[in-house]
């Protein structure tokens, strides 16, 4: 059976690899495509341009990496049933299990490389990637100005509008510009046509518009509007950058820049937040409730434990490898003592119908009723009025948008998993089609590869999208793709199993024979 299993094996590798290499070439020259000719406008050197394209390779492997096991196995398995390889073994007493343990071996082991590469490596080139062509867009950003749309202009506050644009020449038409800079009021210009161009410091940019109005208005007194006209009015925005700059803008990391680790926190922080917001206004109206009825107001609510940091057995690991430096450890006690003043300056005052706040402040000197660590405590009573419409629903809408982080960053990490575990999917149902078909050939390949590319990755698509609204839960909108093809595995092994494992039919013919007799079928008529 190694010598077996060592054959199979063989077989698959060389498919693999091939289709690996040309699906990632394939997107990769998609990538190209698409932002080769603003990256050469820009004057930048080809060493920037390699590495922008190096650092899309691996969201491109990780998209592609299913997809090749699919298409090895379905080439390899249709290979050795076409030659009869398949159907002497299955007469020396292999069964379809023993062929497909090898492969359902190699395929978790690719799953798990799989996430590796999409929970690790793939957060970090994605977030050097997003900082990286931040800063390219702040060179030249007139290239990236588009017809018919507003675009902002940075750093400055001006926003530009144009109905045509030829960033070979700088020559504009129909311009608008809307300038949110100043403080004290608004300005809009239009322009009939214009052009652009940087100064000879290569930094500052230079707008020219021809036969045009300045419409502007000032905020101490908005009765008053001013209108000016133009024939020639030269604006110039300062810093517009026309060097590369590395390393000035710290990119916002999202969903797509964080491990599952870093998701969980967020998805725990977020979660809590949900709570607190709901907490507070159930508070509200509960406090509301008792003013009204002139009641003492209710006693301090009691505060919602932060969750337990997630992947605290790695992190321990990884200080055991690598050791952090440790911080002060003399304000622990200081803090608990300093709250368990509060807590019962709070509760005191509550019981006299009393509310307010707690203020704690260091003082010059240790008078009397000082606090721990020589912070004074002092009780700042209020009046608690009704709440305002406003205070209720802003607590409903922190509520809301929590609960939508939450939706987003639970998608991702089901998405993490969903897509690795496809590899090990892919095999359950690649060994069964090919089975079916043995002599479907590079028909088969594609065909079949296609169908299931386009029934896994539609449905995560769709189902990213519904995961995201809350319309379904995260874990159903990742996973459903995931239990239909290995429902539609497990059916397809069952029947390999009562197969004979004959070579004869099992062409494409077949199916679609197959299915123009459900088709007919369906409609009431007799097969033809």
């Amino acid at each position: 059976m190694r010598l077996l299993h060592r054959y199979v094996l063989a077989q698959l590798i060389a498919p693999f690899l091939f289709a690996l290499g040309a699906m990632t070439s394939i997107m990769l020259l998609n990538q190209v495509a698409r932002r080769f000719g603003r990256l050469v406008g820009k004057g930048l050197p080809w060493s920037v341009i390699i590495e922008v394209f190096a650092l899309s390779i691996p969201f491109i492997v990780a998209m592609t990496l299913p997809m090749a096991i699919l298409l090895a196995v379905l080439y390899t398995f249709t290979h050795l049933a076409a030659d009869n390889e398949i159907t002497a073994m299955r007469a020396s007493g292999v069964s379809v299990g023993q062929l497909l343990a090898p492969v359902v071996i190699g395929g978790a082991l690719l799953a798990a490389i799989n996430f590796a590469l999409v929970d690790q490596f793939l957060p970090k080139s994605n977030s050097k990637l997003r900082t990286l062509l931040i800063d390219i867009s702040r060179k030249k950003p007139t290239l990236d100005l588009r017809e018919q749309a507003i675009n902002e202009i940075p750093p400055s506050r001006l926003f530009l509008r144009a109905s045509r644009i030829d960033p070979a020449s700088g020559r504009l038409r129909e311009v608008t510009i809307y300038d949110m800079g100043a403080r004290d009021g608004r300005r809009v210009i239009y322009a009939d046509s214009g052009h652009m161009a940087f100064a000879e410091n290569e930094t500052d940019l230079l707008l020219r518009l021809h036969d045009g109005e300045i419409h502007e208005f000032k905020n101490v007194d908005p009765h008053d509007f001013q209108l000016t006209a133009f024939r020639t009015n030269n604006i110039l925005v300062r810093n517009v950058a026309n060097e590369l700059e590395r390393g000035t803008v710290d990119a916002v990391r999202g969903d797509r820049e964080m491990s599952t680790c870093e998701m969980r926190t967020v998805v725990n922080d977020s979660e809590r937040e949900r709570q607190l917001a709901l907490g507070e206004r159930g508070r509200v109206l509960h406090r509301d409730l008792r003013t009204l009825l002139g009641l003492p107001p209710p006693p301090p609510p009691p505060e919602v434990p932060p969750h337990e940091a997630p992947c605290g057995w790695w992190r321990s690991i990884l200080q055991l490898l690598v050791p952090e430096t440790a911080e002060a450890q003399d304000t622990a006690q200081a803090r608990k003592a300093l709250e368990e003043a509060r807590t019962r300056l709070l509760e005191e005052r509550a019981t006299r119908g009393q509310s307010g706040r707690i203020e704690v402040t260091p003082p010059p000197e240790l008078p009397p009723g000082v606090g721990p660590e020589g912070q004074r405590i002092r009780f700042l009573p209020r009046r608690l009025p009704l709440a305002s419409w406003s205070e209720i629903s802003m607590s409903r809408d922190v509520a809301r948008v929590a609960q939508r982080k939450v939706n987003r960053y639970q998608v991702e990490i089901h998405k993490k998993w969903a897509i690795s575990l496809a590899c090990l999917i892919f095999v359950l149902v690649g060994v069964p089609l090919a089975l079916r078909f043995p002599r479907g050939g590079m028909g088969l390949v594609i065909g079949g590869g296609l169908v299931v590319f386009a029934i896994y990755y539609m449905g995560l698509t769709a189902g990213e999208s519904l995961g995201d609204r809350g319309h379904l839960s995260p874990f159903m909108a990742m996973w459903a793709p995931n239990f239909l093809l290995l429902a539609l595995g497990i059916l397809g092994l069952l029947w390999a199993r009562r197969a004979s494992g004959s070579t004869r039919g099992g062409d494409l013919s077949e199916a679609w024979e197959a299915v123009r007799g459900l088709w007919h079928r369906g409609r009431g008529r007799p097969t033809p």
